[in-house]
């Protein structure tokens, strides 16, 4: 494909879309694959994929092939599951929860997220889709975005707590974080003093791609 190669050399915008929640959706060809963006950041595939594989790869790849369900709270175009089921080889079922029916169906249309057959995919929001499930997960992937800015209640104990109670024993989080100033690494330390560390070990991974940190969480009693 043409567009691919030239990619190499300038980003291709191939689809443009407005989203009631992100905004703007773009899909472009970027360095010969193909990325999905809001207006200021990227979404799935480029970045993102690399911060979340590293994550992942902190956790461990042969750890989480021995997982049963694995719940993502923030799909987009769905890079976190692919590098779940295409590198890691992970084959266990994977539970998507994405708010925005835009942003599935460009998923879907470009980047083949349907054809996934082991993914359920929710439309709803994380917040009430946490306080409903009634399923206990291995690994938790928590990547919410409305562009740049990061919704408020997934710092708030209340909703900390109800992510570490629906997480099975020896179980994961994976939180990919935003830091943009000084008041976001405040936010970030507060959320991580109040993890009871009795109960749980926690990581933090900083200055991945720049501006995300992710924090690793794990369920140890």
């Amino acid at each position: 494909m043409i567009q691919k190669i030239f990619s190499y050399l300038i980003p291709i915008k191939i689809f443009k879309k407005k989203s009631a929640r992100s905004k703007m959706i773009e899909v472009t060809w970027a360095n010969g694959e193909l990325v999905l963006d809001s207006e200021n950041t990227n979404y799935s595939y480029g970045s993102l994929q690399r911060i979340l594989r590293y994550g992942l790869r902190n956790i461990g790849f042969e750890t989480i092939q021995r997982m049963n369900h694995i719940l993502v709270l923030g799909v987009a175009g769905g890079s976190v599951v692919k590098t779940l089921v295409d590198e890691i080889e992970y084959k266990g079922k994977i539970t998507g929860v994405e708010i925005d029916t835009d942003i599935i169906q460009v998923a879907n249309e470009y980047f083949n997220l349907s054809q996934i057959q082991q993914l359920e995919i929710i439309i709803d929001d994380a917040f009430e889709f946490v306080l409903k499930t009634k399923n206990q997960y291995d690994l938790i992937i928590i990547d919410i975005f409305e562009d740049t800015k990061m919704p408020n209640f997934l710092f708030e104990s209340f909703f900390s707590e109800r992510i570490c109670a629906i997480l099975k024993n020896k179980g994961f989080v994976l939180f990919n974080t935003m830091i943009l100033d000084e008041a976001h690494n405040i936010r970030n330390r507060k959320y991580v003093s109040d993890i009871n560390t009795e109960l749980y070990s926690v990581k933090m991974l900083p200055r991945v791609e720049h501006h995300n940190e992710l924090i690793v969480i794990e369920k140890v009693a």
